[in-house]
Parts: structure tokens; sequence; C-alpha cells
């Protein structure tokens, strides 16, 4: 295992939140490409668990955790810096990595607020009790975010977008895993 990583099991609640893409500066310190445009949970979380690059040379081998002193923007980039990662060099053994959080680590979503990785998998049900299928992926498209569902027609799985916002999303229920719109079957 590498200077600063110490070897770890995955928790059975980790989330995939970024990777690590180079070395930053002399310090030990290191970029990171986040998975979400806001990138809280790298904030909040002083324990990321690491997995070797799927790609490329990998410097480790099974799980490491990384115990993170600092993490922040810097110039429209996340920079990090951890426990035992103290120069370039040892910065740079860490590019590739994959990022893992626990999900029982994120900040607490606030009110009609939520985390996409809850949404994926949830089925999606219109106001007349349709079924209109499952939440596949979400994406931004600048002013919005909008759902991805799979719906199966015919035998064939078709894909269909539903904005996610108030005037078509009317209740999301987490623990009976559903969403309720206000979209037809045939839009």
């Amino acid at each position: 295992m590498l200077p600063g990583l110490e070897a770890a099991e995955l928790p059975a609640d980790a989330i995939e939140v970024g990777r690590i893409l180079d070395a930053w500066g002399i310090k030990g310190w290191f970029k990171v490409l986040p998975y979400s445009a806001d990138p809280e949970a790298l904030f909040s979380s002083r324990i990321w668990f690491l997995l070797p690059t799927e790609k490329g040379v990998e410097t480790f081998s099974g799980v490491g955790k990384l115990r993170i002193k600092e993490a922040k923007i810097h110039s429209d980039m996340v920079v990090a810096c951890a426990h035992g990662i103290d120069d370039r060099n040892a910065a740079d053994s860490l590019r590739g990595a994959r990022i893992f959080i626990a999900r029982s680590s994120f900040p607490s979503a606030q009110k009609d607020e939520y985390y996409w990785v809850d949404l994926i998998g949830l089925d999606v049900i219109n106001r007349e009790g349709v079924s209109l299928g499952h939440v596949r992926d979400l994406l931004t498209t600048g002013p919005q975010t909008v759902l991805v569902i799979d719906q199966v027609r015919d035998g064939k799985t078709v894909e269909i977008m539903i904005p996610f916002v108030a005037v078509y999303i009317d209740d999301v229920n987490l623990g009976e895993r559903r969403i309720l719109v206000d979209w037809q079957a045939d839009y």
C-alpha cells in the first residue's frame, strides 16, 4: 500500500463520487474530478476510500483509506490534501484513483432536495396510477435537471425524459421508492 493509504474494506453503502486527476503543486496536494456539480460530499467527508485506476498504471491494489486534511475549490477545480501525502511524487501516485465515500457520511439533504444516487432506480408513476418506468439516470440541461426514465412499450425499452421541476413532480417518496408525476405515458 502507498504511503498515506491504509488497507480497508469498501463500505457497503459506498458511492463513487469522483477520481483523482493529478498532483497539484509540490506539497502533496492533488486535483480531483468530482462527479457532481456540487461536490459537498467530498468536502464534508474526512475519509475517502480509493480504488485503483481502471486505465493506466496501477500504483496500488485493493481498497485504500485516505484521511483527508482539506478539500476545497480553487480556480474552478477541486483540490485536496491528505495525511501521509506530503510531496508531489506521493500525490502523483494517486493519479486515476477512484474516490468512494460512504453514503452515510453525506451531508443531510434539505427539504425537497435529493441526491441523484437516491433517485436512480425509483419507480415513476403518473397521477392516473400508470407506471412510466424506472429512473435510469439524471442529466443537467443548464437551467434544470431531467429524469431519464426507461419505459417498456410493446416489449421494447424506450427512453423518456421528464424535467425534475415542481410543475411536473408531485411527490418524491424515497421510502416507497417512487416518484409521482404529472406526465402522460404517451408524451
